[in-house]
């Protein structure tokens, strides 16, 4: 009787951390694709740039504010902020090369249920790149 409580016990233990990763990794890839959304937005918030010779084309440039604007732009647009709690744009989030757009997400997740091996708000965070590009 003593070894059946126990391996009850256990596999209530087992089953809400397996529930809690499952919910994590779910939350995760929704954050991902918001992610996904928000630095292709802001990929295609480009300006043109200056031409590199007489005869070249415009380039796309990109400058890190407005990728941190129209990033934050969509995600209200899209109620974000009311799906995922705490939801915070990285500080990250810009453009390191002028025609690249990275956006970094961090939000936490709430596990469906709480004990002393699962902790209630966990950090998770996601980053997603997009390339802006202009071609005939």
């Amino acid at each position: 009787m003593v070894l059946i409580i126990g391996y009850v016990l256990l596999a209530l233990l087992v089953t809400t951390v397996v529930a809690a990763a499952s919910s994590v990794y779910i939350e995760h890839k929704k954050l991902l694709s918001l992610a996904d959304g928000a630095s292709v937005a802001a990929a295609d918030s480009f300006t043109l740039g200056e031409l590199h010779s007489s005869s070249g084309s415009p380039t796309a440039a990109l400058s890190a504010g407005r990728v941190r604007s129209t990033a934050a732009d969509y995600l209200n647009r899209n109620g974000a902020f009311a799906r995922f709690s705490g939801l915070a744009v990285g500080p990250a989030t810009g453009s390191p090369d002028g025609s690249t757009a990275v956006v970094v997400l961090s939000a936490a997740v709430h596990p469906p249920i709480v004990n002393f091996l699962v902790p209630d708000g966990i950090r998770i965070e996601a980053t997603s790149t997009a390339r802006s590009r202009l071609t005939r």
